[in-house]
């Protein structure tokens, strides 16, 4: 996917989050900074990382410029999908420093964030290279956070499952419970669910497997599976079917499902257990030079 960071929704979003920290006003930088006083700063990684997210950063700081009147200027020194080292700028900030410290939690906890999900993202792609299968997120992301979770996602170098309920049939393990199984499941989605979206639905053995090949499923979800499992299903599956396999899978674990022949695999821990990177603002407090 392709993100926007000043498209309306992303900037509300930012604004939203911000004036969340801020409340009725940053007392300290307020009654500590003078709003005239200039300087500069820079962000910095204290670890290795994939980079994602700076223009929301940029976004941050320009938000809260406009809160006082005054005009910052964001400078990337690297770009989304770099790489970088311990110690490594990131980007500089030039202006007035009130709302540079004002912005400054907010910007680095949503830079920290999406960093830590495309450097995630970005080990699992490496674990599966040479393999035909593609890394893919899932929906187990930060409400609020989704678009730009699934955007650095891409930057990690993996792809976006559905993004929402609205944009793809998959029918899972509860559904399959309150429709009474995989070929009524199947038979319902086709005859009530929008045309042209694709129907995925997930088994968790090889006798629903079978089921959902003999009902004309176009994509199967294989959950739980071992890997030896995997294999049996590929074989079973003879590309009739798109393959995907999702569940408890981690990256000691990730190649050998690659090694199987499915199509994608789906790891929730890209968004719900990415840490975030080490990143600090370093504020240079002198005024600046004419």
């Amino acid at each position: 996917m392709t993100i926007s960071h000043a498209s309306p929704d992303i900037r509300n979003l930012v604004a939203a989050w911000l004036a969340e920290d801020i409340g009725r006003g940053d007392v300290t930088t307020n009654s500590v900074v003078p709003a005239d006083v200039l300087g500069r700063a820079h962000i910095e990684t204290r670890e290795p990382c994939t980079v994602a997210g700076m223009g929301v950063a940029a976004l941050c700081f320009e938000l809260a410029s406009e809160r006082f009147d005054g005009t910052l200027e964001f400078k990337e020194v690297v770009g989304d999908g770099s790489r970088v080292e311990a110690g490594d700028v990131l980007g500089r900030i030039e202006g007035p420093l009130a709302p540079i410290l004002t912005a400054e939690r907010t910007a680095l906890n949503l830079l920290a964030r999406l960093c830590g999900v495309a450097t995630i993202t970005r080990r699992y792609v490496q674990a599966v290279d040479g393999t035909k299968a593609r890394i893919v997120d899932t929906r187990k992301t930060t409400p609020g956070l989704r678009s730009l979770q699934k955007y650095a996602v891409t930057v990690g170098g993996g792809s976006n499952h559905r993004f929402g309920l609205d944009d793809g049939v998959l029918i899972k393990d509860n559904h399959l419970v309150a429709a009474g199984g995989v070929t009524e499941a199947l038979t319902r989605a086709r005859a009530g669910a929008p045309h042209g979206l694709r129907i995925e639905v997930e088994v968790a053995s090889l006798t629903e497997l079978q089921e959902a090949l003999d009902a004309g499923a176009e994509a199967i979800l294989l959950d739980n599976m071992t890997p030896e499992t995997v294999v049996e299903a590929v074989r079973v599956n003879g590309e009739r079917a798109l393959l995907e396999v999702s569940g408890g899978i981690n990256l000691d674990t990730v190649r050998s499902y690659a090694m199987t022949g499915v199509d994608l695999i789906s790891v929730g821990a890209l968004t719900h257990s990415a840490p975030s990177i080490d990143l600090a603002l370093e504020l240079i407090a002198s005024e600046l030079e004419e």
